[in-house]
């Protein structure tokens, strides 16, 4: 990411209170010494006899109290007199040490104090240019909304830092022990401001333990104390946690992050995964408006509503603009089959039945259970006679012979549902006939109804060539295999047809699949596959394009968005805005929001692109200069397929520390706990990733089978700094 001192992003509301603690050490320029009647001699004739003068140490650190406090500190030992000749004119080479301290030792701590005065000339130059950067973007600054103006400024401040190389004096700070110039991004000027008083207080050896620290810092030039007042550590911290609350609403007690999950037509169907979800720890519930329609989304919004209300939790709902996102088009259903599978050895041996849920539709699938299949009967009466032990029979779309026998019975929110288990292969479509033969020999007759379409696929292998051709987004198409072996799928944006040139990478569903282009045209392009598994992958309907190479030419919303913007007027609380490349994407956003008056509405810029990631000090900035609610979105997934997967740790870190100088919430998202969520059982890569999850204001996981059971898994790893939980690993320092 290019940083630039002009036209950077600025931090919302830090506030800094500082703390000096004095460490009076009484043999700083020895601090070996053991002996507290130790002395040092100039050519060992005359012991040194004038008064002695305690060197103090300092370090700063915030203060709940924002009060600037000098308070003495021996550090655990006994406080000792250091006595010397009281001569400016002394060289190094004429002192001799008496006792343990070596002449060495002594030659080190002159040189130690040497490099405390380098620093600190370096410090007020480093000073000097942050304030002047702020005047520099005055003009940019005072175009930025009031209630982002401190924010704003504390990263114009971080910006300018980040302009310069401060590797050595980074070393040097460490040396000394004074300061991590890694951690100030969110209070800049407050602690270049401490730090460079500490320092002069430890050249001079004069600091008043009477006399608040605050008093002399403001006596700096250049900086007066209603300025400095304005950036104090701790009011940059209000600020921070006031945009996280406006954005993302208030946490719970004793959490500090939100988890937020995507969810969609599912939800509509299970009774129970709304409230189940809010239960585990969800606070916000994502709604992605590629998927679905108006209707579905209403539906998922009232439940959220219902069970916010119904649990007295506060939720929020975040929707996201499809955005100008490349996406495959639409293939016809397969047939309406359904697979039901045993799991059995190598050599066919049964290792456990496929576990199959039978209920009325109306019913909806179980909560909490993990099954191969979902049938639904349309016969109440038929449900009704079903016991546990029952055996039902069937002969599948083959004609095949098949069983269920009956093993567990469930009372779920609105009615009755059976866990049945089969031994065998089966494959089951719509208007199925279950056979039931009751304790008087009555047969009674239920019918498989709703077995949804297989998803259709093409299945591409290294070396196959793609034909992607321009259609509606409206039609769907066959899978097809072309007349020279090429494989065929649509997209309907005109922006990919516009933008690729041969040679240019191209990738599929998230990176799975990876090709190059062959050739283009009009209506078509040829890609080449170079990277797929080694049985094939799949490549199904509205999956992810992506061209990391290529320049699209597009700015502001899609017509799809401005028509789904006001859908998120009316019911939503934060918009997220995809593949933010340029401020004129943010400049054609504010533009529909002041039309609609949507001032109090949240604004999630998602971070996907590489041009997005370059830009993000001038996006924020741009954004900032509107009064909503705003946060930034780690989107991994593109962002790692369009910049490559081994920038995207180094990327992470550079924008949460960039929403950090900005005071700016930022979201982490794409595959958080995905091997936990979709097959039941983490990763260990995974719970590490879950747990650095910590350092940002709110998680998002997407769907998935067992996403109730990963939702709590990830609420437990996220609030695990408790008392108690540290309490129970901490580990045994006693020797």
């Amino acid at each position: 990411m290019e940083l630039h001192s002009i036209s950077a992003p600025a931090i919302t509301n830090l506030h800094t209170s500082i703390s000096i603690r004095a460490v009076q050490s009484v043999d700083f320029l020895g601090l070996l010494f053991s002996n507290p009647n130790l002395s040092c001699r100039f050519n060992r004739r005359r012991p040194i006899r004038t008064k002695s003068k305690p060197i103090a140490l300092a370090s700063a650190f915030s203060n709940e109290n924002d009060q600037a406090e000098l308070d003495g500190f021996d550090g655990g030992t006994r406080k000792r007199d250091l006595r010397y000749e009281n001569d400016e004119s002394f060289h190094v080479s004429d002192v001799e040490v008496v006792g343990s301290v070596s002449e060495a030792e002594f030659v080190h701590s002159v040189e130690l104090l040497e490099r405390q005065g380098r620093v600190l000339d370096k410090l007020k130059a480093i000073q000097l240019h942050v304030l002047a950067s702020e005047q520099w973007n005055a003009s940019k600054l005072q175009l930025c909304h009031r209630n982002y103006l401190a924010s704003a400024t504390n990263l114009i401040h971080y910006l300018a830092l980040r302009c310069l190389d401060v590797e050595e004096l980074k070393d040097d700070l460490s040396l000394i022990g004074l300061l991590n110039l890694e951690a100030i991004n969110s209070h800049v000027l407050a602690s270049l401001t401490a730090i460079i008083r500490v320092l002069e207080n430890m050249k001079s050896n004069t600091l008043n333990f009477d006399k608040n620290i605050t008093g002399g810092i403001f006596s700096n030039k250049g900086l007066d104390q209603q300025k400095f007042a304005a950036y104090t550590v701790q009011k940059m911290k209000n600020i921070a946690s006031s945009n996280r609350e406006l954005l993302l609403g208030r946490p719970e007690a004793g959490r500090t992050t939100h988890i937020m999950v995507t969810v969609g037509e599912e939800s509509t169907i299970s009774e129970t995964l709304i409230t189940d979800l809010m239960k585990s720890g969800t606070s916000i519930f994502r709604i992605n408006c590629a998927h679905g329609t108006p209707s579905i989304w209403s539906e998922i919004i009232k439940r959220v509503r219902e069970s916010s209300q119904m649990l007295e939790k506060p939720c929020r709902v975040l929707m996201d603009l499809a955005g100008p996102k490349l996406r495959t088009g639409k293939l016809k259903p397969g047939p309406a089959a359904m697979k039901i599978s045993p799991k059995k050895t190598d050599f066919g041996t049964l290792m456990s039945p496929a576990q199959v849920w039978l209920s009325h539709r109306e019913v909806g699938p179980p909560p909490h259970l993990s099954l191969n299949a979902n049938l639904y009967i349309d016969d109440q009466e038929f449900l009704t006679r079903i016991e546990v032990g029952d055996i039902v029979r069937f002969s599948d779309a083959r004609g095949k012979k098949r069983r269920l026998k009956i093993a567990e019975k469930f009372h779920v929110f609105s009615g009755t549902g059976y866990v049945a288990e089969c031994t065998r292969t089966a494959y089951v479509q719509s208007g199925t006939k279950l056979y039931l033969k009751g304790k008087n020999r009555r047969s009674f007759v239920g019918e498989v109804v709703d077995v949804p379409a297989t998803e259709p696929y093409v299945r591409l292998r290294i070396g196959d060539l793609l034909i992607i051709s321009r259609d509606s987004a409206s039609q769907e198409h066959e899978p097809s295999v072309s007349t020279c072996g090429a494989h065929r799928i649509t997209c309907s944006s005109g922006y990919l047809f516009d933008s690729v040139k041969p040679g240019e990478p191209i990738a599929f569903d998230d990176g799975k699949i990876w090709g190059t282009i062959q050739g283009t045209s009009l209506s078509e392009i040829v890609v080449s596959i170079t990277h797929a598994g080694l049985k094939g992958t799949k490549l199904g309907s509205d999956k992810s394009i992506n061209i990391p190479e290529s320049i699209i030419r597009f700015e502001g919303l899609t017509s799809k968005d401005l028509v789904d913007l006001e859908f998120v007027a009316a019911h939503g609380d934060m918009l997220g805005v995809s593949f933010i490349r340029d401020t004129r994407d943010i400049v054609v956003l504010h533009q529909e929001l002041e039309k609609r008056k949507l001032e109090k509405l949240g604004i999630v810029l998602k971070i996907e692109t590489k041009s997005g990631f370059d830009r993000l000090p001038l996006l924020l900035l741009e954004a900032m200069k509107c009064a909503n609610p705003l946060g930034v979105m780690i989107a991994r997934g593109d962002l790692a397929v369009e910049c490559g997967w081994e920038k995207l740790a180094d990327m992470q870190e550079e924008i949460i520390s960039l929403c950090g100088s900005a005071n700016i919430p930022v979201i982490w998202a794409t595959q958080v706990l995905e091997s936990l969520v979709k097959s039941g059982v983490p990763t260990r890569a995974e719970i590490t990733d879950a747990a650095n999850g910590r350092r940002v204001s709110c998680i998002m996981m997407n769907k998935g089978k067992h996403i109730v059971e990963a939702v709590s898994t990830l609420d437990n790893i996220l609030h695990s700094n408790s008392t108690k939980v540290k309490t129970d690993i901490k580990v045994d320092y006693t020797l």
